[in-house]
């Protein structure tokens, strides 16, 4: 697991909320992600008035990420504008088990009330390279 504190994580993906740009559906993410060499990456969603070139908060700091070159991740936060804790959709939940591994997901809402699951248990069954290696 990441060195960053709870509290702190809570704060930063406070903060990359804040960034998002959502004027279609008024629902702002953020996310931190935490590479095992201690780097932090933010993102916030972006939506478009095409609404299938959104993009979610979490793939933009997963793909942020990657575009620097880190390949290993030790955790993944998540802030959602809702009233209870909102887990990634899954097209997140897929993008975090291929890029990120089974990782853990803290999730918060905005009051600072946290939940944190792995992703295998966010996405059970997962598809993976592993199915296509045709064993």
């Amino acid at each position: 697991m990441g060195s960053i504190s709870k509290e702190d994580l809570f704060k930063m993906a406070k903060a990359a909320r804040e960034s998002a740009v959502a004027p279609y559906s008024n629902f702002k993410v953020g996310a931190v992600l935490e590479s095992d060499d201690g780097r932090v990456f933010t993102g916030c969603n972006i939506e478009n008035a095409s609404y299938g070139l959104t993009i979610c908060a979490e793939r933009v700091a997963i793909f942020k990420a990657v575009s620097e070159g880190v390949r290993t991740f030790s955790r993944i936060t998540v802030i959602a504008d809702a009233p209870s804790i909102t887990p990634p959709c899954g097209a997140c939940r897929q993008i975090i088990w291929e890029f990120c591994g089974d990782v853990p997901v803290v999730m918060f809402d905005l009051q600072g009330n946290s939940e944190e699951m792995s992703i295998s248990e966010l996405l059970p069954k997962a598809f993976d390279s592993g199915f296509l290696s045709g064993s």
